[in-house]
């Protein structure tokens, strides 16, 4: 892999059955994210793919712990 790991994009995941909808990914991606009105369960939207940095900025920030690096470039 070329580069530095810490910097790269990664693709990121919301378990639906793990999801609270507390929606602190909207707020800090929200062109990666979307939570559903009626639902109240994030989505990913888009690319999926954030640098990896954050990525693990969101990861920390999910209150329901639902969201998960799924893939790497």
């Amino acid at each position: 892999m070329s580069g530095d790991e810490g910097t790269g994009l990664v693709a990121v995941a919301v378990d639906a059955d793990v999801c609270i909808g507390g929606g602190q990914c909207e707020m800090l991606e929200e062109a990666t994210f979307v939570l559903d009105d009626d639902t109240m369960i994030s989505s990913v939207t888009g690319s999926g793919k954030l640098p990896r940095a954050r990525a693990e900025l969101v990861i920390d920030r999910c209150p329901g712990r639902a969201i998960s690096i799924v893939g790497s470039e």
